[in-house]
Formats: C-alpha cells, sequence, structure tokens
C-alpha cells in the first residue's frame, strides 16, 4: 500500500486522515447494517462469473461507491445499440425489484476491482447466495455492506428450482441466526466468520472500524507526540 505523504514532515490527527480516506476512496456513506433480509430472487446460472462481467472496464470511471448499478452485466443486458435483452434473467419482467442474487460456482473471479460489488449493492441487491466466490471478491463483499453466503451445491441447486419453478420467489437471509430460508420448508445454516459477521451486522467497514477507536488514536498521539 502507498503511503499518503510524509507523515513526520506534516502530522495529521489520524481522525481527519480517516475522513480524506472516506472522501477519496468512496466511503462517505456509512454502511447500512444488515440483520435478517427478506427479499426476491433473480438467478444468474452461470459458472465462474468474473467481475469484467460483472462491471465490464469501460465503466470504471467512477471512484464513488454510488452510479454502478446502471452498468451491471451490462454487455449481459444489453445489445451493441444499448436495448436491453429479453432473454437475459435481470431484464424479465419476474425478476425486478430483486434483492438476492442466486449465483453458480467461483462467482466474482477474475479481477481484484471493488467497482463490482458497487455494482451489485447499487442495483440493488443486499447478498448473494452461492457454492463458492472468488477470494478477493468475496472479502469485497463485506467492505461495502454485502453479504456473500455459501452454501453447498446441492442445496444451492434445489433454490434454483425453487426459483425457476414459481415466479416471485422470495428467501430470507438471517445473520442473526446464519440460516438462509424460505416460506416452503427450506432452511438451510452457513458459515460465516463472526469478526464480518458483527461488522456487516453493525453497517461498519474497515474505516468505520479505524474510528471506532477514535479517542484511543487521538490519546495515543497526545502522549507520544511527533517532533
Amino acid at each position: 500500500m502507498c503511503a499518503i505523504g510524509n507523515t513526520k514532515a506534516n502530522p495529521r490527527p489520524s481522525a481527519e486522515v480517516a475522513g480524506i480516506l472516506h472522501v477519496h476512496f468512496g466511503g462517505d456513506e456509512r454502511l447500512e447494517p444488515f440483520r435478517k433480509h427478506t427479499g426476491l430472487v433473480a438467478p444468474i446460472d452461470r459458472v465462474n462469473v468474473d467481475t469484467d462481467a460483472i462491471v465490464p472496464k469501460q465503466f470504471l470511471k467512477r471512484i464513488e461507491r454510488t452510479g454502478f448499478g446502471q452498468f451491471l452485466f451490462y454487455e449481459w443486458r444489453f445489445d451493441e445499440n444499448g436495448n436491453p435483452k429479453p432473454d437475459f434473467e435481470l431484464n424479465k419482467p419476474r425478476y425486478r425489484g430483486a434483492s438476492v442474487l442466486l449465483a453458480r460456482a467461483n462467482f466474482g473471479c477474475g479481477s481484484s476491482r471493488e467497482h463490482a460489488p458497487w455494482a451489485i449493492l447499487d442495483y440493488g441487491f443486499r447478498t448473494i447466495i452461492a457454492p463458492s466466490f472468488a477470494d478477493i471478491f468475496y472479502n469485497n463483499c463485506f467492505k461495502n455492506g454485502i453479504l456473500p453466503v455459501v452454501l453447498p451445491e446441492d442445496r444451492v441447486d434445489e433454490l434454483f428450482r425453487r426459483t425457476f419453478a414459481r415466479e416471485g420467489y422470495r428467501l430470507t437471509v438471517d445473520l442473526e441466526q446464519k440460516i438462509v430460508s424460505d416460506d416452503d420448508g427450506f432452511c438451510e445454516p452457513f458459515e460465516i466468520d463472526e469478526h464480518r459477521r458483527q461488522t456487516l451486522l453493525e453497517g461498519l467497514d474497515d474505516i468505520g472500524l479505524t474510528l471506532r477507536l477514535e479517542e484511543k488514536i487521538a490519546a495515543y498521539e497526545a502522549a507520544h507526540p511527533i517532533v
């Protein structure tokens, strides 16, 4: 990671540095806490969906978190003239307003662009359920208030069957209890690192976690002035 300036020559209170990081890296909005969410399910029935498919590289000009939803799966959603492709899942009326994304294995592979979870969240998805995720994408989801849920492949298969069979299919993802369920008997627990679980429950990103220690950091700086 690159250093910001010369901290010895130009010391700056840690809280002010955190504020600058928020402005420059799109963290100026507090993350919405995730506790329990019920929403319409939309399926992406493809394995190895990479980040370039999630948000194509030609749209990576913004540094804010917002505004990327319009570019989500752009080359799958639209033809070369910008017209919606009616056969693509997210363009079908039955999935309009979905907030639970159902995906296949290795979702989010490819480059490490954080714009991918930004686009997913901005489009309206709060959680993604898949058999597996690419590691960097998985980590980036937590940093941006999205809950990635890993379920066994056979259970994900069952969710795809239920989603395709019933228009308006909804799932409840309970982070407090660590359970995915529907109204017709599907109930599956999931595992999640406890630290990540707590950050989502409290709506904290990395900068938010640092700011919780602001008083201790300020006290340390006061006791150890840079001369």
